[in-house]
C-alpha cells in the first residue's frame, strides 16, 4: 500500500507543472504493479533518492484538488524532512518557510500536520547550507524574513511547536550545534551505501560535496535584524495558560539579550522589561521564572538603554512585583542561589531608585528597605526583622553594602529624608563608623562581621555619611557626629596592632595602616565644616578641632613615608577644614596662632616643580593659599607673624612661578594683606630672578593677561584704538543685538571679577604709581594704562548703558544724552592723552638710546687713544734706556722745562727749594721715576762725573728695566728702578 501511494505521489509530482496542476490516472497500471511486484525495495529507494522540487510540494499542498489527499501530502512533507536532514539550502529557504506556513495553517484543522511542522522546525536548529560563498549575500534578505516568520509561528496554539521554535532559536547561538553541523557535512558528503541506483547516488554525492554551513556570526547578525526578539516578547501574551512554554520563551529571551545590544533594543521596544516584571512572581513549580526574569532585566540594564529600562520599571505594578520578590527571597530564602537572586533584585531596585519619577516611596518599599539598612545595628520590633537573622556570609555582606549604596541613591530625593529621619539612618551609620575592639584572647564574641568586612562597612558608612549627613544636620548634631568623628580621627593617629586590608574600593591605599579611615573621616569633616553652619563649626572649635588638625598635618608632613595621592588629599582637606572654621572669625584666627602660620609657611616653600607631579600638589598649594586667606588675613597678630616668617616673599615667589589658573587666588591674598601697613615694605623689598621687582612682576602679569584676553595693542604695547582702550575680545563678541536682563551682569562688569587686571590695579593703588623701583620703558608704558584703568572701565560701563538704551528703543532726554556723549568723548580723550604720553616715553627712550650709543662710542675711542699713547710712551721709554743720546736729550729737555717754569723775578720772601738733595737725586723720565745714589762731589770732582761713574760701575738690576707690582695699575705704567 505504501509503495502504491508513493508511486501515485511520484506520478503527481512529476506531472504537475506551472500554476495549473493536473492529475492523470494511469491506465497502464499493470506494468506498474508488475514493477512493484518485481522489486518493491528498489522502487522505494528510487522514490526516496530522487530529488524533490519544493515548488512542486508547495503547489501540491496549495492545490484545492489535493485538499483531500492528506496522507499523500504528509508523505510528501516527510520526504522533504528526510531530504533536508542535514539542513536547509539558502536558495530553498523561502520555499521551506512557505511550506512551514502552509503546515501551520493546516494544523488548525488537521493536527496531523503538527508533527511534520515540528520536524521541519527541528531542522532549523542546524546551520543553513550554501553552495557558493556569495549565497550569504544573495539570500541575506531571505534569511532575515525566514527568521521573522519563525517568530510569527508562535501563534500556533501547540505547545510542542512553540517549544521547538524556542529550541531552534537557542541553537542559533550555540557553538556546539555549529560543530555538529560541520560533522554532519562529512557524513552528508559520503555516498549513500544503501542506494542501489549508482547514478542517482553519485549525482547526490557530488551535489553534497559543494555544500558548506553558514557561519555563526552570519546567522546571529541576520537573526538580530529580523526582529525576532520583539516578536517573542509580544507572543508572551498568548502564553497565559502555558507556564512551561513561557519559561522556555524566557530562556530564549535570556539567550538573545545576553550577547546582543540589538536584541535588547528590540525587547525594550516591545515594552519587554515591563512585561517580564509583571509576570515574574507567577506560580512556577520549577522556580526558574523569577531567576530567568531577573537575568533578562540584568541583560537589558547592561546592554540596553538603562534609562529606558528604569522608565519601564518605574510604575506601581513593577515596584510591587519587585517588592514581593525581594521580600520573599529575603525572608524565605535559605540557599546560596536565593541569596544571590535577592541581591540581584536589590541592584535592580537601586537602579530604579535613580529615576526621580519612580514610586518607590509611595509603594512603601523604600520604608521597608530603610528598615533593613539599620539592621542589625539598631534593634526594632517590626515584624519584618523580628525573626530575621543574618548568617554574615559573603552574600549578606554584599546585601549590606547594596543597602548602604541605596541610601546614597535615595538621598537625591528630598522626600526620602523624612524616612531616613524616622528610620534613624544617621545613628545606624555612626554606629558602623565606630572602631570595634577585638574580643579578649580565649573568648569568642557574638557572631558578627569579620574584620575585613567590618573595615569595608566602616569605610562605606563614612562615604555614605559624607552624602547624607549634610542633608540631616539636626540628626547629625543629636547623634553627636562631631564627637564621634574626632574620636575616630584620634584613633587613626594611634599606633596599635591594627592592620588595614585595603581590599575594597574605599580602602584603596590603606593596606597596613589606618590611612583609608583617616581619608574618609577627614573628607566627612570637610563636608560638614564647609556648610558654614555656625552650630557645627562652633562645636568643632569647642572640642579643639583646630589644634588637633594642626598636630595631625604636621605629623604627616614629618613622617618618613613617601607622599602619595591619599596623603596629599588628607592634607588638603585638613587645610580646607581649618579655612572653614577660621573664616570671618577673628578669635579663631588668633587661636590659629604661630603653629598655623608655621604650617602655612612650610607648605608655601614647596617646590614649584611638584605642581605637575600628578599626585595633587597643585591642590595642596591652593588649599594652603586659601588657608592663608581665611586663617591669617584679618588678624594683625597672625599677619605680623606671617610677615616675620617672610610669608610675603613666599607668596610673591609663588605668584611669579605658579601656573596661570593659580595666580588669581595668590594675587587676591596679597591684595588682602596690603591692608596691613607693614606689608608695603615687604612687597617693595622683594626681588625675583634678574632683579625683578614687585611692580615689574605685576606689570608683566598685566601684559600677559591682556595678551590672553586679546586686548588691542600695537608692537610697543601702546593703545592702538582710543575708542576701545581695554576692551577684551569676548566683550566684542558679546556685543549682540539682544538686551540683557536686569539680573545678569554685563560683560564689562564680569571682566572685573574674571581676570587679574582689577586686582593688579588695586595693588598699585596701595603701592602708588610713581617712584617705583626697577621699571623699564616698556613697564612705564604699561603703567600709564594701569593708572587710567578705572577711568577706562567707567567709560566701558557707560558705553554699555548707551547701547542698552538704543537696543530697547529708549531715547534719553537731551541733558542725559549730552552727558553720555561727554563721557564717551572724555574716555576717548583720556586714551589719546595716554597714547601721547606713551609716544613721548618711546621718543625719550630713543634719545636715551642714541645718547648711550654716543657715550659708548666716546668711551671706546678714548680707550683706543689711551692704548696708543701708552704704546708711544713705552716705545720712548725703551729708546731712552737703550740709547744714551736720547736719554741725554730728554734730560736737557726736562731741565729746560724746569727752568722755563721758574719765575723770572724772585720775591724777597720766597723760599727756593733745590731739585738736588744731598745723597739722593730724583730724576723723572716721562713719568718713570729713577732713584740714583750719588757719589760725593769731593771724590768725583763734579756732579756729572759722579753720575757717569755711578752708571758705569753699577749695572741695572735684572739687566733691564723691571716693573714692580703695585696695589693699583696706573695708566702711565709707573716703574721704580733702583740703581746702586
Amino acid at each position: 500500500m505504501l509503495a502504491s501511494e508513493a508511486a501515485m505521489t511520484k506520478s503527481y509530482l512529476t506531472t504537475s507543472t506551472g500554476s495549473k496542476a493536473k492529475v492523470h490516472r494511469r491506465k497502464h497500471a499493470i506494468p506498474v504493479i508488475k514493477h512493484i511486484a518485481k522489486d518493491n525495495d528498489q522502487e522505494k529507494q528510487e522514490v526516496l533518492t530522487k530529488p524533490i522540487e519544493l515548488s512542486r510540494v508547495i503547489h501540491f499542498l496549495e492545490d484545492p484538488l489535493a485538499a483531500t489527499l492528506k496522507e499523500r501530502q504528509i508523505f510528501a512533507l516527510k520526504k522533504v524532512v528526510q531530504r533536508c536532514q542535514k539542513g536547509f539550502l539558502l536558495k530553498e529557504l523561502a520555499d521551506v518557510f512557505k511550506i512551514l506556513y502552509i503546515c501551520a495553517e493546516k494544523s488548525k484543522d488537521h493536527p496531523e500536520y503538527t508533527s511534520v511542522l515540528c520536524d521541519l522546525l527541528k531542522i532549523c536548529r542546524l546551520p543553513f547550507l550554501k553552495e557558493k560563498t556569495s549565497d550569504e549575500v544573495t539570500y541575506a534578505q531571505t534569511v532575515r524574513e525566514s527568521f521573522s516568520q519563525m517568530g510569527f509561528l508562535m501563534r500556533v496554539p501547540n505547545t510542542e511547536v512553540r517549544n521547538q521554535i524556542c529550541h531552534s532559536i537557542i541553537s542559533v547561538y550555540s557553538s556546539v550545534t555549529s560543530k555538529h553541523s560541520v560533522d554532519g557535512m562529512d557524513s552528508l558528503s559520503k555516498p549513500a551505501a544503501a542506494s542501489k541506483p549508482a547514478v542517482a547516488s553519485h549525482r547526490f554525492s557530488k551535489q553534497s560535496m559543494r555544500l558548506h554551513p553558514t557561519s555563526l556570526g552570519y546567522r546571529v547578525q541576520l537573526l538580530e535584524q529580523s526582529g525576532l526578539a520583539e516578536t517573542l516578547v509580544l507572543s508572551m501574551a498568548l502564553l497565559e495558560n502555558q507556564p512551561a512554554v513561557k519559561l522556555q520563551v524566557l530562556q530564549t529571551l535570556q539567550m538573545l539579550s545576553s550577547s546582543s545590544d540589538v536584541n535588547c533594543s528590540l525587547i525594550l521596544k516591545a515594552q519587554g522589561a515591563q512585561q517580564i516584571c509583571f509576570h515574574m512572581n507567577e506560580p512556577d513549580p520549577s522556580g526558574q521564572v523569577l531567576f530567568r526574569s531577573s537575568e533578562i532585566l540584568w541583560n537589558l540594564l547592561e546592554r540596553g538603554c538603562k534609562e529606558e529600562v528604569t522608565a519601564q520599571l518605574s510604575n506601581m505594578d513593577c515596584i510591587m512585583a519587585l517588592k514581593e520578590a525581594f521580600l520573599h527571597q529575603l525572608l524565605n530564602g535559605f540557599r546560596h542561589y536565593d541569596f544571590q537572586l535577592r541581591n540581584d533584585l536589590l541592584v535592580i531596585t537601586t537602579l530604579i531608585a535613580e529615576n526621580p519619577k519612580s514610586p518607590l516611596i509611595e509603594s512603601l518599599f523604600a520604608k521597608q528597605l530603610i528598615l533593613f539598612v539599620t539592621f542589625p545595628e539598631l534593634k526594632s520590633h517590626n515584624p519584618l526583622v523580628r525573626n530575621l537573622k543574618l548568617s554574615y556570609n559573603n552574600e549578606d555582606f554584599e546585601m549590606k553594602r547594596l543597602l548602604l549604596n541605596l541610601v546614597v541613591v535615595m538621598s537625591k530625593d528630598l522626600s526620602a529624608l523624612q524616612l531616613f529621619k524616622e528610620g534613624h539612618v544617621v545613628l545606624a551609620l555612626l554606629h558602623l563608623v565606630k572602631p570595634t575592639a577585638a574580643p579578649p584572647e580565649g573568648q569568642s564574641g557574638p557572631r558578627n562581621w569579620t574584620p575585613v568586612q567590618q573595615e569595608e562597612l566602616q569605610l562605606q558608612a563614612l562615604a555614605t555619611l559624607a552624602t547624607v549627613a549634610p542633608l540631616m544636620l539636626d540628626d547629625y548634631m543629636i547623634c553627636q557626629g562631631n564627637t564621634c568623628l574626632l574620636l575616630l580621627l584620634e584613633w587613626c593617629t594611634e599606633r596599635d596592632a591594627y592592620f588595614g586590608q585595603g581590599h575594597s574600593f574605599h580602602g584603596t591605599g590603606g593596606r597596613g595602616s589606618k590611612k583609608a579611615q583617616m581619608r574618609y573621616c577627614v573628607r566627612l569633616l570637610r563636608s560638614m565644616a564647609s556648610l558654614g553652619n555656625e552650630a557645627i563649626n562652633q562645636d568643632l572649635f569647642d572640642q579643639g578641632a583646630i589644634s588637633q588638625l594642626l598636630v595631625i598635618i604636621m605629623q604627616m608632613e614629618g613622617s618618613p613615608e613617601e607622599e602619595d595621592v591619599i596623603t596629599l588629599e588628607i592634607k588638603a582637606d585638613i587645610q580646607l577644614i581649618l579655612s572653614a572654621l577660621c573664616e570671618n572669625n577673628p578669635h579663631r584666627k588668633e587661636l590659629f596662632g604661630s603653629e598655623g602660620v608655621e604650617m602655612t609657611v612650610h607648605f608655601l616653600k614647596m617646590s614649584t616643580e611638584k605642581f605637575y607631579s600628578g599626585l595633587g600638589h597643585n591642590k595642596l598649594i591652593l588649599s594652603t593659599v586659601d588657608c592663608v586667606w581665611s586663617c591669617i588675613v584679618g588678624c594683625y597678630t597672625t599677619e605680623d607673624v606671617f610677615l616675620e616668617k617672610e610669608g610675603i616673599f613666599l607668596l610673591l615667589d609663588l605668584l611669579h612661578s605658579s601656573p596661570r589658573n593659580m595666580q588669581n587666588v595668590v594675587l587676591g591674598t596679597l591684595l588682602e594683606l596690603c591692608d596691613n601697613p607693614k606689608t608695603m615694605s615687604h612687597i617693595l623689598a622683594w626681588r625675583g630672578q634678574k632683579s625683578l621687582t614687585t611692580p615689574g612682576l605685576l606689570l608683566q602679569l598685566w601684559r600677559q593677561e591682556e595678551a590672553e584676553l586679546g586686548v588691542s595693542r600695537d608692537l610697543y604695547g601702546r593703545i592702538s584704538d582710543p575708542k576701545k582702550p581695554i576692551l577684551c575680545y569676548y566683550q566684542e563678541e558679546d556685543d549682540s543685538q539682544v538686551s540683557l536682563p536686569a539680573n545678569r551682569p554685563s560683560a564689562a562688569v564680569m571682566d572685573v571679577s574674571e581676570n587679574l587686571r582689577s586686582k593688579i590695579y588695586s595693588v598699585f593703588c596701595k603701592l602708588g604709581f610713581e617712584a617705583l623701583p626697577g621699571l623699564s620703558t616698556e613697564d612705564y608704558i604699561t603703567l600709564s594704562i594701569v593708572t587710567r584703568y578705572l577711568d577706562f572701565k567707567v567709560g566701558e560701563v557707560w558705553d554699555e548703558i548707551s547701547k542698552e538704551l538704543s537696543l530697547e528703543g529708549v531715547r534719553p532726554v537731551t541733558p542725559d544724552e549730552e552727558a553720555l556723549d561727554t563721557i564717551a568723548k572724555m574716555t576717548e580723550d583720556t586714551a589719546r592723552r595716554v597714547i601721547t604720553q606713551q609716544s613721548s616715553m618711546l621718543e625719550q627712550r630713543d634719545k636715551e638710546d642714541v645718547s648711550e650709543e654716543k657715550r659708548m662710542y666716546t668711551e671706546i675711542s678714548s680707550n683706543w687713544k689711551q692704548q696708543e699713547l701708552t704704546a708711544q710712551s713705552w716705545e720712548h721709554f725703551v729708546a731712552k734706556t737703550s740709547n744714551y743720546k736720547i736719554l741725554k736729550e730728554t734730560k736737557e729737555h726736562q731741565e729746560r722745562s724746569i727752568d722755563s717754569s721758574r719765575p723770572k723775578s724772585k720775591h724777597k720772601e720766597t723760599i727756593f727749594h733745590p731739585t738736588q738733595i744731598h745723597g739722593l737725586q730724583i730724576t723723572n723720565f716721562c713719568g718713570r721715576v729713577m732713584t740714583v745714589e750719588s757719589t760725593p762731589a769731593h771724590l768725583t770732582g763734579g756732579p756729572l762725573a759722579n753720575t757717569e761713574l755711578a752708571l758705569e760701575r753699577v749695572p741695572i738690576q735684572g739687566g733691564a728695566l723691571r716693573k714692580l707690582p703695585t696695589a693699583t695699575e696706573d695708566p702711565e705704567y709707573f716703574n721704580t728702578v733702583s740703581v746702586k
